[in-house]
């Protein structure tokens, strides 16, 4: 059996995700995080990244300071304490111990399809990395299609990547850097003609190459594997990938053309994401998740 079809299987197994309230610190509703289907605790404790694995570099340089007010989904850094924060920490505690032995500084987030979650899940799960691992988080807006990361801060859209890329801005003036949550982010920038193809140039290869001599992680936001080449483009050059997929949604001739059109090797597990309901059949503002690992 392939390891495409083991994840596929896995996912099959259970594909029942469990159905959480995130609870905001006021006790309000919020937007949900990640209830891991992982043989672990909610609160394992996530270790620190030893001194040994992070590069000597000089500080990163941010011209930008992020001052827009936060999307109120970010739960992980406004509501930190909901169970919604703490399901985010348990999806980074199991990216973490993804690694074995071997370096994750990169890490895609893409999905089959939009609409599946996949920019909401990488803005969190980036917030709660920059808890552990304070300033040295990234993360990378490289939908160059449908950027959403700058939205969800509040922040300008430009300068950024893609800006970068094209050689109008300088790295060092498209960084972003929010003083309060430790998090550096780096926006898409502007809307290019020929996205793909920025992708795949050498620029972007020393522009990633660049940030890995500055960063511990740097959490890839991407469009969906369908019908684009932009994941493909960039997995070769990036460590691992988190697919994330709507439970009920995503459709599985869908995620087994995504998965297949992918280095499996580098895909370290399915997200579901679900949207979900009160005991009375209500709508909350929340998200199930359960992760299914490669």
């Amino acid at each position: 059996m392939s390891r495409i079809q083991e994840i596929l299987k896995k996912a099959e197994r259970e594909g029942g995700v469990r159905r959480t309230r995130g609870l905001s610190a006021d006790g309000g509703v919020s937007a949900g995080a990640a209830t891991l289907a992982a043989p672990m605790p909610l609160s394992a404790p996530a270790r620190e990244m030893p001194a040994t694995d992070r590069d000597d570099a000089e500080p990163v340089i941010a011209r930008r300071a992020g001052s827009g007010a936060l999307d109120h989904r970010l739960v992980a850094a406004l509501a930190p304490r909901s169970l919604a924060a703490e399901q985010y920490r348990s999806l980074r505690t199991r990216v973490r111990q993804a690694e074995n032995g071997r370096s994750l500084r990169s890490i895609i987030i893409t999905s089959p399809s939009k609409g599946d979650g996949k920019s909401l899940t990488a803005a969190n799960l980036s917030l709660t990395m920059a808890q552990e691992f304070q300033p040295r988080v990234l993360l990378l807006d490289a939908d160059l299609r449908r950027p959403s990361i700058h939205t969800l801060f509040g922040i300008g859209d430009a300068p950024g990547l893609s800006d970068v890329l094209m050689g109008g801005a300088a790295l060092e003036d498209a960084l972003v850097h929010l003083e309060d949550q430790h998090l550096s982010i780096l926006p898409a920038g502007l809307p290019p003609t020929s996205p793909a193809e920025l992708l795949g140039s050498a620029a972007m290869r020393r522009t990633l190459e660049t940030l890995r001599t500055r960063f511990d992680r740097i959490i890839i936001d991407m469009p969906p594997v369908e019908p684009l080449a932009d994941v493909h483009i960039l997995t070769p050059i990036a460590d691992a990938v988190l697919m994330i997929v709507r439970a009920g949604l995503t459709e599985k001739p869908a995620i087994d053309r995504a998965l297949h059109g992918l280095d499996v090797s580098k895909v370290l597990g399915l997200v579901l994401n679900e949207a979900a309901t009160d005991k009375d059949g209500e709508r909350y503002n929340g998200y199930g998740y359960g992760y299914i690992g490669g």
